[in-house]
């Protein structure tokens, strides 16, 4: 009643055994596949981790050095400026990391929130009434009165230029991982099954328990089992190609360091141009909003802690080696890993599975 390994000679297998080496190629198979997937998800996973690191680091450093420049030159709306500046860089961390967020409407979102502060506390130092709505009037008008010029404009495209790549390449990786997670547990035909139990067990029914497959015997079921997977070589191919494109891209022109650490004097350069216009500014608020009340005097902020930032520029060009030399080595390691579909049944051929030194080896009906 032998379904698979049927021969000629008396046999001391059993159905119920056949079925227990169906479950066994099954489970060795996915381990196989799993320790050659390993080492690449491993370098993956690893540079996902070393990659947002770096850019928190630089994240970091951008964001003491923007709030640094209220410490140091608008001391008035220092403190109530920390929590658009923390939003800010909030929202381009959530950004690169994938979020459903444009970096338009995060830096729009900080001049809309920048604005009631410049105006209150530089433009009119002595308002005292900033009531919800009259500070949410404020936040309308600035898109209408475009009270930064074109800077709030000119950080929206240098930003989206050079955190594009960062943030393709971080969905990229991550598709990677999805991609290997996949072909990990893709699950064998009943056909396949059938091969692998013949190719490997079946001699044991003849008693013949230490003769391996013929190497080309083993090639050909392999490729017939990964079939599907091998059909990825083509798009794996496509996807080195593409990760090696967006590491360029973010190491060119559009570079995430300048990008972030200008962000600094975008600020600065959109307050000044506030300022120098306070005037004309003052007279259409007046008309949409209204008078504020007014007092003598400026307003004293509170004592703040200066940010050191002498400290940080150590910080920065640490972590730009590190991104730099992190990015090239992982794509050089994927440019090694093109061919990582087309060879995976060689690979599995690989090793232990065949008989390599040896002039007897298993054909699938017999010993040759």
């Amino acid at each position: 009643d032998l379904q698979i390994c049927q021969h000629r000679a008396p046999t001391c297998c059993t159905k119920k055994m056949e079925e227990s080496y169906q479950a066994a190629v099954r489970r060795e198979r996915a381990q196989s596949i799993q320790a050659l997937n390993f080492e690449l998800k491993y370098m993956i996973v690893g540079h996902i981790t070393a990659f947002q690191e770096a850019f928190e680091a630089l994240l970091r450093f951008a964001e003491n050095r923007t709030s640094s420049l209220f410490e140091t030159a608008y001391r008035p709306m220092a403190k109530e400026a920390a929590e658009p500046v923390k939003e800010l860089f909030t929202d381009l961390s959530l950004y690169i990391l994938g979020a459903e967020t444009t970096v338009e409407s995060a830096v729009l979102r900080f001049f809309d929130s920048l604005f009631p502060l410049v105006y209150s506390r530089l433009i009119n130092p002595g308002i005292t009434d900033l009531s919800e709505d009259y500070t949410e009037c404020l936040r309308l008008t600035r898109q209408d009165i475009n009270p930064f010029g074109r800077y709030s404009k000119n950080m929206v495209t240098e930003l989206s230029k050079s955190l594009w790549a960062s943030r393709m390449l971080s969905q990229a990786l991550s598709m990677g991982i999805e991609v290997i997670n996949t072909t990990e547990h893709a699950a064998l035909t009943k056909e396949c099954s059938k091969a692998l139990v013949k190719m490997q067990y079946c001699p044991h029914c003849q008693g013949l328990t230490l003769i391996r497959p013929c190497a080309g015997y083993c090639l050909n079921v392999m490729r017939g089992c990964l079939a599907s997977v091998s059909e990825l070589d083509a798009q794996w191919r496509e996807y080195i190609s593409t990760l090696e494109y967006l590491a360029n891209e973010m190491a060119a022109s559009h570079d995430l360091e300048i990008a972030l650490t200008g962000i600094r004097n975008s600020v600065n350069e959109a307050i000044l141009h506030a300022q120098l216009n306070g005037p004309q500014l003052s007279a259409t608020v007046d008309k949409v909003c209204g008078q504020p009340k007014q007092q003598e005097g400026n307003l004293l902020s509170d004592n703040i802690a200066p940010v050191k930032e002498a400290t940080e520029t150590q910080t920065l060009v640490m972590a730009h080696a590190s991104l730099n030399n992190k990015r090239r080595d992982f794509i050089n390691y994927m440019k090694r890993s093109r061919t990582f579909y087309a060879s995976i049944a060689e690979r599995l051929c690989d090793g232990d599975l065949v008989m390599r030194d040896s002039s007897t080896c298993w054909n699938g009906e017999d010993v040759v």
